[in-house]
């Protein structure tokens, strides 16, 4: 057989082909290695390296034991990078359906976001749909952790607890007010991704994650659910346009329940009626009426120019100030400032107010809280207004002492009934607990022993609040009922606010309460026949559940 024989130019052509082309590949490997490795590094952390960030949790709110009314759960939230998608018919209606979307409004939206990097598939699903989604296996969907805030107590806190947007904002309430505490800060994190974008592996914790504080407020959820139920009864009983009421801890200040009715639920606000929102407790003024009548009797026993026994004469029954006439249910002649109390008499009232300095029952309602915030912090609180005591007519001045010519909220009319409650001492309102009250002293403690002692007989039989009694504990309290300004000019004739203002046991006061009905509908329209019925049934059951003794035991025999 003949060898096959290569010729010798042959070997010498491949060897000048050959030996260039691979002294060049290896002199680019040096120059790559050497020169270009940074720029080669950073286009591949550019493709595979990532900066994503780390969900943290919003701050939780508690009651004062620590039950929650608002808390963050985990959630998945879907995305896509539009670019990305691929162009499967079939394949994209079945994401579609997945989103619960029809296939004609989810490809709308990808037109929308043609030119964009992202798009939100579905902000904050449940497990089951983003289970659904990413087992579809669609390059360009993606998953992202997050937190939706969720409400345990519903309805029964709203008001007062509030709620977040989206992405955890505080929208209202003290959801709102308390978002420098609530708020979380995420972290941050380097990882590496795959070609399709799948996370493979975490490399690095840039900033870690800070979560919001809890804050504990000082409602105790016992009493709040008992107060909405009540409250709502009654507003439904009697037809009410409104109604609220506020219990406190009379020895601190302490908001214990708030509660307005109508009311929304903040875990579903889809078709959220606005009206709704309102923490009309806090927000809505109303003018006081009869119930600001223990308060301006407090003023007259301050200022050293009236005692308790001391007779009043209320006598023809009416009063004329320049063309106003002040008018009592009828003439109760000469009454002590107990029975000004019981039989509610405007004419009495007057005259103890109209023989002080001008502008002493201003002074000191200014000294209640009248006229200011109560300090809560609330957004949106109100102020209520009180008119200035620099020439005050005397028929202002009359007026005022009766709780018509001025406005307040209820938090207002309850921080002014602690000072009956706590010795004459005058707390800031608090919805968060409080462990070191502050106090200011506004009346005698024998002055406002004296009122407390006169305004037990109001809820006794003969007085006009004798729906507001408690079995076994002495109250003291006081209605109210006033004629609701009109729209334009005036009052509305036949429309009323019903109140009751109330402290118990009286002997030692624990508890204060108010309570407001607006509008309510029907023959019972006066704060005794609708409000105090709220006030026993709220606050009777409330003394039991916080263990405190009665105090009127000849009346359980």
């Amino acid at each position: 057989m003949n060898s096959l024989v290569v010729s010798p130019w042959r070997l010498r052509f491949v060897a000048l082909v050959i030996i260039p082309l691979l002294l060049l590949l290896v002199g680019r490997l040096v120059h790559l290695h050497l020169f270009e490795r940074e720029f080669l590094k950073r286009q591949g952390d550019v493709r595979t390296l990532r900066v994503e960030p780390i969900p943290a949790n919003r701050g939780m709110i508690t009651d004062r034991h620590g039950e929650p009314l608002a808390i963050s759960s985990p959630i998945t939230t879907l995305w896509a990078n539009p670019s990305q998608l691929p162009q499967d018919g079939p394949l994209l209606n079945a994401l579609a359906k997945a989103l619960d979307e029809t296939p004609s409004d989810f490809f709308a939206r990808l037109n929308r976001y043609a030119n964009h990097e992202f798009m939100y598939l579905k902000r904050q699903v449940m497990p089951d749909v983003a289970e659904a989604v990413m087992a579809l296996k669609i390059s360009g969907v993606y998953a992202q952790d997050e937190y939706k805030r969720y409400y345990p107590a519903g309805e029964v806190a709203a008001h007062l607890v509030g709620f977040t947007n989206v992405d955890e904002q505080g929208q209202e309430g003290l959801e709102l007010s308390w978002e420098h505490w609530l708020k979380a800060t995420p972290g941050r994190k380097r990882v590496l991704k795959d070609l399709k974008g799948r996370t493979v592996r975490n490399l690095a914790v840039l900033q870690p994650p800070h979560p919001g504080q809890t804050l504990t407020l000082s409602l105790d959820m016992r009493l709040q659910y008992l107060a909405y139920r009540e409250l709502k009864a009654v507003v439904d009983q009697h037809q009410a346009v409104s109604g609220s009421i506020i219990l406190l801890d009379a020895r601190s200040g302490e908001v214990l329940a708030m509660v307005n009715q109508p009311a929304f639920n903040p875990n579903n606000r889809n078709f959220l009626d606005l009206s709704k929102l309102r923490n009309r407790a806090l927000v809505d003024v109303f003018e006081p009426g009869s119930v600001i009548k223990p308060l301006s009797i407090a003023i007259a026993l301050q200022s050293g120019l009236f005692k308790a026994d001391q007779l009043i004469d209320t006598a023809p029954g009416r009063m004329k100030l320049g063309n106003r006439i002040i008018r009592d249910a009828r003439n109760y002649g000469e009454i002590t400032p107990e029975g000004i109390l019981v039989h509610s008499s405007n004419v009495g009232v007057a005259r103890m107010t109209l023989a002080l300095p001008e502008n002493q029952l201003i002074d000191y309602y200014g000294e209640l809280g009248f006229g200011r915030s109560t300090g809560t912090g609330f957004p949106g609180e109100a102020s209520g207004v009180l008119p200035g005591g620099f020439g005050i007519t005397r028929t202002s001045r009359a007026t005022l002492s009766y709780g018509y010519g001025l406005s307040m909220t209820l938090g207002q009319l309850a921080q002014a009934y602690m000072v009956l409650a706590d010795h004459g001492r005058l707390h800031p309102l608090s919805l968060l607990k409080v462990n070191d009250p502050v106090t200011h002293q506004v009346f005698d403690p024998e002055v406002v022993a004296a009122v407390l002692e006169m305004m037990e007989k109001v809820v006794q039989p003969g007085g006009t609040g004798t729906r507001a009694a408690i079995k076994g504990y002495r109250v003291a309290g006081k209605t109210g009922t006033v004629h609701k300004l009109g729209k334009t000019d005036g009052y509305e004739s036949g429309d009323y606010i019903a109140t009751f203002a109330g402290i118990a046991p009286a002997s030692d006061p624990r508890l204060v309460a108010v309570v407001i009905i607006d509008s309510p509908k029907g023959q019972e329209y006066f704060g005794g026949q609708v409000a105090a019925p709220v006030f026993g049934r709220v606050v009777g059951h409330a003394l039991r559940i916080l263990d405190v003794p009665p105090d009127n035991l000849e009346q359980m025999e």
